[in-house]
């Protein structure tokens, strides 16, 4: 059995992974994450992805590389990590009483016969945010939770009270949707 290894040190991923048994280790590469161009949602997400996965692959060509990532989406517009707690006002504010999108990209690299095969796929959740007061909106931002997160906040954490509704899968709002990258990995073995 090769061994896994998550492209990633984000806390989330590495939890999801966990909870549905997967062994695996963590290795991560700096990676350039301005990709230029002019990208679909989830073309961005999947070509970001790639590159996470091929960064690490270099250094660990026997094991399978698993990279994603993970952005918000709202009317077009593509809102990664807020920069401070103005821009996390700016884009809660933006999403609060309407409906955005998060996708997020995965890449499963894995060596078979002396070739690298690449899997990559992208999956899209729909969320509907309350109408969330201003003033509930700073209390969340201050708490410091959002500043970490595309479109700048956490389903899994304080601020899930902003959120109404999902349509999709939750744990891809949450930055991994395990059921299908678990479907990926088993066609491998």
């Amino acid at each position: 059995m090769k061994k896994i290894i998550l492209a990633s040190t984000s806390p989330r991923r590495k939890a999801l992974l966990e909870q549905i048994g997967i062994e695996f280790d963590i290795d991560t590469a700096d990676t350039d994450e301005n990709i230029g161009g002019t990208y679909s949602p989830a073309e961005y997400v999947e070509l970001l992805s790639y590159k996470k996965a091929e960064a690490v692959a270099k250094k660990r060509p026997e094991d399978i590389v698993l990279g994603a990532d993970t952005v918000v989406v709202f009317d077009g517009m593509i809102l990664g990590k807020p920069e401070d707690e103005e821009d996390a006002y700016r884009m809660l504010s933006l999403l609060s009483g309407k409906t955005h999108e998060v996708y997020t990209g995965v890449t499963i690299l894995s060596p078979r016969a002396g070739v690298r095969h690449r899997d990559t796929f992208h999956v899209k959740t729909g969320v509907v945010m309350y109408d969330n007061e201003p003033d509930l909106i700073r209390d969340y931002i201050r708490s410091h939770e959002p500043m970490d997160k595309a479109g700048a906040y956490g389903i899994q954490g304080r601020g899930a009270v902003l959120v109404k509704e999902i349509r999709g899968d939750y744990y891809n709002v949450m930055g991994l949707p395990v059921a299908e990258v678990f479907r990926h990995l088993k066609a491998i073995y």
